[in-house]
């Protein structure tokens, strides 16, 4: 019988690789499995979602719910591209050469400017999310949904697009999503949030491709490639980028 070319398991085997949550996978296409990795942000999204329409529902402030929801993304993900965020911003301003801010980057300890990217961005993801809170129940739902999976899929464009900074690593470990991999889980981001949102997702797709790319040069001329880390900082970023717009 012949297998099919989407197979399910790579979606466990996104979940697996990029939240905390309790699922067997295989990981003998990692690389393979990461037209996947926007359908995660469906799960993330779904996730906040309904704990945001929950809230609503309770009438919970929307500065509190904001926060919840902040927190219930991070404890679903385990804060890994938070973590890389802060890692990025560390090295590639903390260290003088590639060398330098590879080995910063791989440090465990926050430095001050990972620190002043952590506040930033939790910061405007907060105030944003409490904007869009505002909105009716479905523009809540298709918002954190769409942010999710077209965060996810420009973390997968810069995957597909960069060399590895590095020979080990998580990202090395992973492998490299080829091109035709990427168009397929960029395609599936712009469909989803398309159908969710209509015209609205025109922004949202033009802020999120245009950090993608800027992310992907400062990277290439940092580092000279992509990390796991670099992937982190791309996924805040865009999702931040497409809230924005969205809200």
């Amino acid at each position: 019988m012949s297998r099919a070319p989407l197979p399910l398991s790579d979606m466990a085997t996104a979940l697996t690789l990029l939240t905390r949550l309790p699922v067997r996978a295989r990981f003998d296409r990692t690389a393979q499995a990461a037209w996947a990795w926007p359908l995660v942000g469906i799960v993330t999204g779904a996730v906040a979602a309904g704990l945001a329409l929950v809230g609503l529902a309770l009438n919970v402030p929307p500065s509190v719910l904001a926060g919840l929801v902040l927190a219930a993304q991070i404890v679903v993900t385990g804060a890994m591209h938070e973590d890389g965020l802060a890692d990025c911003a560390d090295g590639f301003w903390g260290g003088f050469d590639r060398a330098r801010r590879l080995e910063i980057m791989r440090d465990s300890h926050l430095g001050t400017y990972g620190a002043i990217a952590l506040i930033l961005a939790i910061g405007l993801r907060w105030v944003v999310l409490v904007s869009i809170l505002a909105q009716p129940a479905w523009l809540v739902l298709a918002a954190l949904v769409s942010a999710g999976m077209l965060s996810r899929a420009a973390m997968l464009g810069v995957a597909a697009a960069l060399l590895h900074a590095r020979d080990d690593g998580l990202s090395r470990a992973t492998g490299r999503p080829g091109k035709r991999t990427a168009a397929i889980g960029v395609g599936i981001a712009f469909g989803v949030s398309a159908m969710l949102l209509g015209q609205g997702i025109a922004l949202a797709l033009l802020l999120t491709g245009l950090v993608g790319l800027g992310v992907a040069a400062l990277a290439r001329r940092k580092i000279g490639g992509q990390t796991g880390d670099v992937l982190g900082a791309t996924q805040q970023l865009a999702e931040i980028a497409a809230l924005v717009a969205l809200s």
